[in-house]
C-alpha cells in the first residue's frame, strides 16, 4: 500500500492534483489475540511494529518476537506478531485496549497504573554534546521524504556524537515515527549508548517514556515538551531538550547533560 496518494483539488477555480499522505489503520495481534489499532502511514510496519512492541513493554527483547506476519484487507492492515510465550502471559495479565489517535498515544489505558509504567533510571553517560544535536537537525530535512511532498508527516531519527543521521522515519503519528525508528533501531542490533534522538513534533510524558524504555538518555524535540515529560525525564534520567533548531535549544532536564554549545 502506498503512502502517498494523489487526488484531484481546485485551487483558485483551476482544477489540478494534490499529493496527500495516505492514512490506514494498523491492528497489531499478539499470538492471535488483538491488542491495538493505530492509524498510521503503511510503511516501515515492521519497525513499527516492533518499535511498539518494545516501548510499550509488551516484549522485553526484540528476540522475543518470532515472526510478523502483515495482512492487508479493505478495512487496514492487521499486523501478526508471535512472541514468546512470558511476554504473552503478561500481556494477557496486563490487558490494555487502545483506539489509537495520530495525536494520542495513551488512548484505551484501562488504569493509571498502566500509563504511569515503572522504568528504572538510566545510568548516567557521558554529555551528548549539543553541536552533535544541530548538526542531526539541520540534516533531517532532507530526508523527511514524505513530509516534503505532502507537508503532513512527523519524523523520528537516530544522531551520532558526530551528528550523523541514521533510522529516519515518517508517519503522520508523531509516536509511529519515533516507535518506527526505535523498531529499526532494534531490528538492526543498533547500540543506544552513544546517540540521541530527535523527533519534529512536541516532546510529550509517552515520547520519554518510549525512549526510556529503549535506554535512550538524550531526546531533542523541534517543538516544546509537557511539564508531565519533564517531570518523567527527570525521574528517569533522560537529558530531555526542546526547541531544537540549527544553532539554539533549550535543556529542559539534565539527566546526562548536554555539552555547552559550540558557536
Amino acid at each position: 500500500m502506498k503512502s502517498i496518494v494523489t487526488r484531484p483539488v481546485w485551487r483558485d477555480g483551476a482544477s489540478g492534483a494534490d499529493d496527500l499522505a495516505e492514512e490506514i489503520a494498523v491492528a497489531l495481534e499478539y499470538n492471535g489475540i488483538s491488542h491495538a489499532v493505530m492509524l498510521a502511514s503503511p510503511a516501515d510496519l515492521e519497525d513499527f511494529a516492533v518499535g511498539f512492541s518494545l516501548s510499550e513493554g509488551i516484549v522485553a527483547r526484540p528476540r522475543d518476537i518470532f515472526d510478523i506476519a502483515s495482512v492487508e484487507s479493505e478495512l487496514g492492515i492487521t499486523l501478526r506478531l508471535e512472541i514468546a510465550s512470558e511476554d504473552f502471559v503478561r500481556l494477557k495479565a496486563h490487558r490494555r485496549s487502545l483506539a489509537g489517535r495520530t495525536g494520542c498515544g495513551l488512548c484505551g489505558a484501562e488504569s493509571l497504573s498502566q500509563v504511569m509504567r515503572e522504568l528504572k533510571p538510566l545510568a548516567a553517560v557521558e554529555a551528548f554534546p549539543s553541536a552533535a544535536l544541530y548538526e542531526g537537525m539541520r540534516r533531517l530535512p532532507e530526508k523527511q521524504l514524505l513530509q516534503k511532498v505532502t507537508g503532513a508527516a512527523h519524523a523520528a531519527c537516530r544522531v551520532d556524537r558526530e551528528g550523523r543521521i541514521s533510522h529516519v522515519r515518517e508517519d503522520i503519528g508523531r509516536h509511529n515515527a519515533l516507535d518506527k525508528t526505535l523498531g529499526a533501531m532494534a531490528r538492526e542490533g543498533v547500540g543506544v549508548a552513544d546517540c540521541a534522538l530527535i523527533i519534529t513534533s512536541r516532546a510529550s510524558f509517552e515520547m520519554v517514556q518510549k525512549a526510556a524504555a529503549l535506554r535512550v538518555g538524550v531526546l531533542a524535540a523541534v517543538s516544546a515538551p509537557t511539564a508531565a515529560a519533564v517531570r518523567l525525564a527527570e525521574r528517569l534520567g533522560v537529558t530531555l531538550i526542546g526547541f531544537l533548531r540549527q544553532k539554539a535549544c533549550v535543556v529542559y532536564s539534565k539527566g546526562s547533560p548536554v555539552a555547552e554549545s559550540v558557536e
